[in-house]
């Protein structure tokens, strides 16, 4: 029987689906293993070969843990909301739930055939009305929230309600929007609408003006990831700065605990510094400038207070209400003129673009509060609303931007700290690199000459007590924009009465999305939903048009997984008390900020009512390198329709052009292919070396555009899954990227045929041996074992196909069919492909599913060495080699190695002079 991967592969994966091989449920006997790929967005163009990479990582150790006793937890679904979905049905007309559906029904086919052991019981889709209930359910409960500082955790609004009632303000350390003071008796004579615009200050949920990026083509606010350059990243569309009265998120509360959360656990540094970064904790001081002539104060924030003896100018964010207030008339028209050119730009621009320096004046001036200096107040977009007050105390000297916005506009840079053992530089040729917390203050007042450390210290100290300012902890993270001006995404469980937001009842859910006639704004510039008819309740009070964002429904699926089928509660408590959480998470660094946040924000909550027992949702998180595409190119010589072969390509003036890579094999075109490829060379004349026309390469970023996307199901139907799950593995370590390059899958599929024909005959008869294995063929298999089982313990995947190569020809060469060292080598192989290890599992006699399989434990009884290959050289050239025992003697040596048969050719005619033996290293004999 020969290796009929067709067959082999199409049997098993039949199979797996009748017996649910990977189905999974609650197993208190074994310990849980929760292995979860990140969630992938099924686009209309499939997979390509890099989208499983992940993938098959994680398959290969859910199968390893799975063999070795767990109850793993392996499922599968789809992020099904999107702006692409949403983009073809305004274009089409076509319901997004269509295109999203048929997007799904490719993916699980392509899935299926590369053998992954996912238990498709437990999939999920965030369109489908019973998953995103459990998301609209979330919302009203951070809805109904608060954030307590005092006790770090989220506690019901009533209590704060209560405490209202009985204290006011006073006493309350929470998360808000804004400071607020009232008083019990404020509060009681309260109305109710101004009651619940109170409590929007404090709820996790809220809603509040916001600045946020509009795209008008689109009619929809983008993330920050779906802009670049001032344009929306589908479609090329102007994208601005723009107010809006959005639903938000309090994240920010929580990131003290996201911040050492981060210690819990298993991810890698660079990541964990992404996350740090993100959040960006800060500790300083608060401090009040005011305005020159006018009642209103600019409220700044700074690490380093001492710094404030150097400030020689303010700037504002262009969004800044305050900007409003202190331009005067004469500044008016420049100001309105710079503002409008700001909103062109979002704030991740802003912030990445440190060379680009830009502002206006506003005509006012600010009056330092520890000098009575008069400052200037200048607006730039270097400075950004949300971050800190939306306003900066600029300290040239010491800091970059600030440093280039005073070059740029001739203001003064005063230095105020120096390098310890050094004098102060002139302040016009002053590199703000040099700036050193391990100096000492100059020039500044009543810390001058102290050590930066303390004058940071004094001046907190003194600003606290003066009354000017107070200590304070800052983060960069800001709270998540939970609104989109789209149809295809979750409904809002909100109504409005009195123009105030009210939730839905629970017994409500899931709100589900309504029927429309098309998919844009309504002609008054409504969100979509805006077209549907009696989207009310039944009451009659009008429900929210705009929809959740893409993250909303990908926040918390991993508890989702846990307990799918549940519709009375997102997870039981018996779900989660198992599971728990996930072991082990895999997915690409496109997630190390904003998915990761979200979700570890969703989880603390959900944590903090005591849905769930683990207060961080992803134990060990491993980010997988990309793979690249390798292009092919045809060169062709300019003024013709000639193609010139690449190592001649250099004789004639040729232009490269890009050409498909699935017409090419191991560089060589296939001809006729690419005449049919496209019209314009269907005539097409080659000049070819030796007989072929040899394609140029190059790695670049796998795109439609550069022809080099591989679809993987060309790979499993020439090769196998088997082969492209391992020849994945083999292109080199996960973490890393690498490029795509079929030169070498042959060699792959090669070793799975040679493994195959360990049990089969030169006819391709099965032939399994019962005898006894040899000491050889034992410390071949439990070396492997070891290797192996380190490998994928460290993930080192591509290492594991070296050493099953390595092992299957050492086999080979000794004839071996046993099935005492066949039956463990497929175990260990099963991870890797699964197809093929359950045939030959089966063809030797086993029973059960390979999958089922115990892993097998490296004994180290076969692993001592007891002799050792010599090096036999003759006057220091090496000549043969020679195996010994290890405990024989110099003298053995010496007779072995003179007495050995390849020696006589050497010491013919010749008189030995001297020996030399490393005992377990060499033998070298002096002749002459």
């Amino acid at each position: 029987m020969e290796y009929n991967f067709k067959q082999i592969e199409n049997k098993w994966r039949e199979t797996w689906i009748r017996q649910k091989t990977y189905k999974i449920d609650i197993d208190a006997s074994r310990p849980k293993f929760y292995v979860l790929d990140m969630f992938p967005y099924p686009s209309g163009a499939g997979l390509h070969v890099g989208h499983p990479l992940g993938y098959i990582a994680s398959d290969i150790y859910s199968r390893f843990k799975r063999l070795n006793g767990f109850n793993v937890l392996h499922p599968m679904g789809y992020d099904a909301y999107g702006l692409p979905a949403e983009q073809y049905a305004i274009q089409t007309g076509q319901h997004p739930a269509i295109t999203t559906e048929k997007n799904i029904a490719r993916y699980r086919e392509q899935l299926d055939k590369i053998g992954f052991s996912y238990d498709w019981d437990r999939e999920v889709k965030t369109c489908e009305p019973s998953y995103y209930k459990w998301t609209q359910w979330a919302f009203i409960q951070m809805f109904n929230h608060y954030y307590c500082n005092k006790s770090q955790k989220a506690l019901p609004i009533a209590q704060l309600e209560q405490h209202f009632a009985a204290h006011g303000t006073q006493g309350i350390d929470t998360a808000c929007t804004e400071e607020l003071c009232f008083t019990a008796d404020d509060w009681a004579v309260y109305d109710l609408k101004k009651r619940q615009d109170v409590l929007l200050n404090y709820r996790i949920a809220y809603l509040a003006d916001t600045m946020v990026n509009w795209c008008s083509t689109l009619g929809t606010v983008l993330a920050n990831d779906e802009v670049k350059d001032g344009l929306s990243v589908r479609g090329g569309h102007p994208v601005e700065q723009r107010v809006m009265r959005q639903w938000s998120l309090r994240v920010s509360a929580y990131a003290e605990r996201l911040l050492n959360g981060l210690d819990q656990v298993d991810w890698s540094d660079s990541l964990k510094e992404v996350q740090r970064n993100w959040i960006g904790r800060s500790q300083g001081a608060e401090m009040t400038f005011k305005v020159k002539d006018s009642d209103v104060e600019m409220v700044i924030f700074t690490t380093r207070a001492d710094t404030v003896y150097g400030v020689t100018f303010m700037v504002l964010a262009p969004e800044s209400e305050l900007v409003a207030q202190l331009t005067t008339p004469a500044q008016q028209q420049a100001v309105n003129d710079y503002i409008v050119e700001t909103k062109k730009r979002t704030e991740r621009e802003r912030l990445a673009e440190v060379k680009k320096v830009t502002g206006v004046f506003s005509g006012a001036y600010a009056i330092n509060p520890l000098t009575n200096e008069e400052i200037p107040v200048w607006i730039s977009d270097y400075v950004l609303a949300g971050y800190g007050t939306g306003a900066i105390m600029a300290v040239p000297a010491h800091d970059s931007r600030d440093f280039a916005f005073a070059r740029q506009f001739g203001l003064p840079i005063r230095q105020v700290v120096v390098p310890v053992g050094e004098t102060p530089s002139d302040p016009q040729t002053w590199d703000e690199s040099r700036d050193s917390k391990e100096g000492i203050m100059v020039n500044s007042g009543p810390i001058n000459g102290l050590s930066v450390k303390e004058a940071i210290r004094q001046t907190a100290a003194h600003i606290t007590q003066t009354g000017i300012g107070r200590v304070k902890t800052n983060y960069r993270l800001r709270d998540a924009i939970f609104s989109r001006q789209r149809y295809w995404g979750e409904p809002f469980p909100v109504y409005y009465k009195d123009d105030m937001p009210y939730m839905l009842d629970e017994s409500q859910l899931p709100l589900t999305l309504p029927e429309i006639d098309k998919y844009l704004p309504t002609e008054n510039g409504e969100p979509p939903l805006g077209r549907a008819k009696n989207w009310a309740t039944a009451d009659g009070y009008p429900l929210e048009l705009n929809t959740m964002p893409g993250f909303a429904g990908s926040s918390a699926y991993y508890l989702r997984y846990m307990d799918p089928k549940n519709d009375g509660a997102l997870v039981s408590p018996e779900a989660n008390a198992y599971w728990q959480d996930v072991d082990l998470y895999i997915g690409g660094t496109e997630h190390a900020t904003g998915h990761l946040i979200y979700s570890r924000f969703w989880n603390k909550f959900l944590f903090d009512i005591g849905l769930i027992v683990k207060d961080e949702p992803f134990k060990k998180l491993i980010n997988q390198g990309m793979i690249q595409g390798r292009s092919n190119f045809v060169y062709r010589i300019k003024g013709s329709n000639t193609f010139v072969s690449l190592r001649l390509k250099d004789q004639y003036d040729t232009t490269p052009i890009h050409v498909d890579v699935n017409m090419v094999q191991n560089d060589v075109l296939d001809l006729e292919r690419f005449k049919a490829w496209n019209p314009e060379y269907a005539n097409a004349e080659f000049i070819l070396e030796d007989g072929k026309y040899v394609c140029g390469w190059a790695v670049e970023k796998m795109s439609k555009s550069m022809f080099n996307v591989v679809n993987p199901d060309d790979i499993v139907d020439q090769y196998g899954a088997d082969t492209l799950r391992l020849y994945e593995m083999f292109l080199g370590p996960l973490e890393q990227s690498k490029p795509w390059d079929t030169n070498g899958i042959d060699g792959v599929h090669k070793f799975l045929r040679k493994t195959w024909r360990l049990i089969h005959d030169r006819e391709d008869n099965l032939s399994v041996s019962a005898d006894a294995p040899t000491a050889e063929e034992l410390k071949i298999l439990h070396k492997t074992i070891r290797k192996i089982t380190d490998d994928i313990e460290r993930f080192a995947f591509n290492t594991s196909v070296s050493a099953f190569m390595i092992a299957v020809n050492e086999l080979t060469s000794l004839k071996c069919n046993k099935r005492d060292i066949v039956s463990p080598l497929v175990v260990l192989l099963a991870p890797f492909a699964p197809h093929i290890c359950e045939e030959m599992w089966q063809l030797m006699g086993n029973s059960g599913s390979v999958c089922d399989a115990q892993w097998p434990i490296a004994d180290e009884q076969y692993l001592v060495e007891n002799s050792f290959e010599y090096p036999v050289s003759f006057n220091g050239k090496t000549r043969f080699k020679l195996t010994l025992p290890l405990d024989l003697s110099s003298g053995d040596i010496e007779k072995a190695a003179l007495a050995h048969e390849e020696s006589q050719k050497w010491l013919e005619g010749k008189q030995v002079k001297k020996i030399v033996v490393v005992p377990g290293r060499i033998i070298n004999v002096v002749v002459g």
